[in-house]
């Protein structure tokens, strides 16, 4: 049926003008015999619908009612009398050279290949200067997959319109269709070469192509083909910044940062490109490329515009650095506290400095157990006059995660309260929300976060629609059946104790219900707790075997890939085993293509196999 929904799609005859019928088609009547052709092509009873559609066609010849009455012939083999139904069209509308491709489509059924060959060349010869006509004859040769004759059509097109329409978006989808990815990419890259101001829809089109690239094989020869342009074009700066963008995509910000450094050098630019691949690099926590994006943007002066910005960006990129490490080292963390203060001291308190406000309460409260400290550094912060409504609700939410760690939930609950309330259609709001759900999860209320949770699935921010998904998930698949909850409420209070830094009462929990209830559906949640336990205590082979069995046991289940990804960067980064984080990092792709993780996975296997390009 393919040949013929793509027939049926060109564009119809403008030549004739066909009175359509009133509504309240009586039996007999021409509009109930077409849907009754319909239905016997449909039902692939050709010889009826062939039957019917020379009818339709003599009484209204339109293109709907020829395509289908030629392709009935086709498929009965009635091909003489297809090509004495294409050459009466053909005598009709000279002018319409899809037509031609029509009849040679019957002498390629019929092998005889020079025959349609003639009729192929005849259409492309014929063509006129007009951009519909180009599309159409095109398209007719695409829906008989003559590929090469279509490409060709749009090619001539070029000659045409002397180049004032290129059809490389046209000719790059045909490619991408025909799997030969490293030509389409440079149909898109000599569109933007031709015009910069298509770049954004090439970036669009390339997207959704490398969106369904299970392999990496695409993303590779994009890269390599915007690098072969970059160095045979050095002065077309859209394809280097184009190459930023990819990197970006990939989550290969190590490749971006070069880029932006060689061109902020090469314009005598301020950094702006580097400091805001660095905001990039760390919101990804790629740490180390936000480290170096920075350092670059410091070591051009206190002069510079973004001197201070970049200062302060480059502490705070190693406070997420050294908190986002199992078994930070508290000696590091106390020099870091150190150099908070130090920074705070001389740029003082207001707008700029309150992310180093922010996360010197959080590095006092959650890391040095000075929570009375950090709460009041918060309550300092909360009097600066000059900040934005939203920029105080960010405090509130620090203060309430706080104020929880310690013991306070009612106290957390207000202020979370507080921000969700102000900002209820707001990513903030819904963020808040998301945390006074948490917060009755953690102290048993499950219903009522239950309900909060659902509502946040279709909130804006994926992360927290993914977040509030889990979440709910976890409390409806481990109802009790007498509605108790007791195995759920007590792995809460041992997923809250984690929360508070109570390992060993966590631990402790844990091992019980293990015992207490070995075949709960909780058993999976439970291991994976326990593998997070243990990598914060830095048992890490421990770790690696808990995983293991989430992910030998609980496959199908919705950490499985959590826990594929969290051994593999296990096995890299603690176990000193390369190779097994490989066969990890391939499984993950394979067999879970669909995951969050699957982006950052193939990114680390490419650089553990030392092909990742600069």
């Amino acid at each position: 049926m393919f040949l013929l929904e793509a027939a049926i799609a060109q564009q119809p005859d403008t030549t004739r003008i066909v009175s359509r019928k009133p509504p309240g088609v009586r039996p007999g009547s021409a509009g109930n015999e077409s849907q009754l052709a319909a239905e016997y092509y449909n039902k692939q009873q050709f010889d009826k619908a062939a039957i019917l559609y020379e009818k339709l066609y003599k009484e209204n010849p339109s293109y709907v009612n020829y395509t289908y009455y030629y392709f009935s012939l086709i498929q009965l083999n009635r091909f003489d009398d297809a090509e004495k139904l294409v050459k009466k069209q053909i005598k009709e509308y000279p002018d319409k050279t899809r037509y031609l491709v029509d009849l040679g489509y019957i002498y390629q059924i019929s092998d005889e290949t020079s025959k349609a060959k003639k009729e192929y060349e005849t259409a492309i010869s014929r063509l006129v200067p007009d951009r519909n006509a180009i599309m159409e004859l095109a398209g007719a040769f695409q829906s008989r997959r003559e590929i090469e004759y279509a490409i060709r059509t749009y090619y001539r097109g070029r000659e045409l319109l002397g180049y004032s329409e290129s059809f490389n978006l046209e000719i790059g989808s045909i490619y991408e269709v025909e799997g030969r990815y490293e030509e389409m990419f440079n149909e898109y890259l000599n569109l933007i070469g031709e015009d910069p101001s298509m770049i954004q829809i090439v970036q669009n089109r390339i997207q959704n192509s490398l969106s369904e690239d299970p392999d990496g094989t695409k993303s590779d020869l994009f890269r390599v083909a915007l690098l072969k342009r970059i160095q045979e074009f050095p002065d077309m700066v859209f394809y280097s910044e184009m190459l930023i963008w990819y990197a970006v995509q990939q989550k290969d910000f190590k490749t971006a940062l070069i880029q932006a450094k060689a061109l902020d050098r090469r314009f005598g630019e301020e950094g702006g490109r580097v400091y805001e691949i660095g905001m990039l690099s760390a919101s990804n926590e790629d740490y180390d490329a936000a480290y170096d994006a920075f350092s670059y943007v410091i070591k051009k002066g206190e002069s510079a515009e973004l001197y201070l910005s970049g200062r302060i960006e480059l502490l705070n990129v190693l406070f997420m650095k050294n908190t986002a490490q199992y078994m930070p080292d508290p000696q590091t963390l106390t020099d870091l506290e150190q150099q908070f203060g130090q920074l705070l001291g001389e740029l003082g308190y207001n707008n700029e400095t309150l992310s180093l406000m922010r996360n010197l309460a959080h590095l006092q409260a959650f890391y040095l157990n000075r929570e009375q400290d950090a709460i009041a550094l918060l309550e300092e912060a909360r009097q600066i006059r000059t900040l934005t409504p939203q920029e105080r609700a960010g405090i509130k939410m620090e203060l309430a995660d706080i104020l929880l760690f310690s013991g306070e939930p009612w106290e957390a609950t207000l202020l979370y309260s507080q921000v969700e309330k102000e900002f209820k259609h707001e990513p903030v709001g819904h963020e808040a929300k998301f945390r006074n759900a948490r917060l009755s999860y953690y102290i048993g209320e499950f219903q009522w976060a239950k309900a909060q949770l659902d509502i946040l699935k279709a909130a804006t921010s994926k992360l927290i629609a993914n977040d509030a998904m889990e979440l709910s998930l976890l409390i409806l698949d481990n109802m009790d059946p007498d509605s108790t909850y007791t195995v759920l409420g007590r792995y809460a209070r041992a997923d809250f104790y984690v929360f508070q830094n109570h390992d060993e009462m966590a631990m402790s929990l844990l091992d019980s219900l293990q015992r207490s209830y070995p075949g709960h559906p909780l058993a999976d949640e439970i291991l994976f707790k326990k593998a997070q336990i243990a990598m914060k205590e830095g048992k890490f082979p421990e770790a690696d075997t808990l995983l293991k069995e989430v992910t030998g046991l609980y496959p199908w289940d919705i950490l499985a890939d959590n826990a594929l990804m969290m051994r593999a960067r296990l096995h890299e980064e603690r176990l000193g085993d390369p190779s097994t984080a490989m066969e990890l990092y391939q499984r993950l792709m394979t067999d879970y293509p669909g995951s969050l993780f699957v982006v950052e996975a193939r990114k680390r296997f490419r650089e553990l196999r030392g092909d990742v390009v600069n």
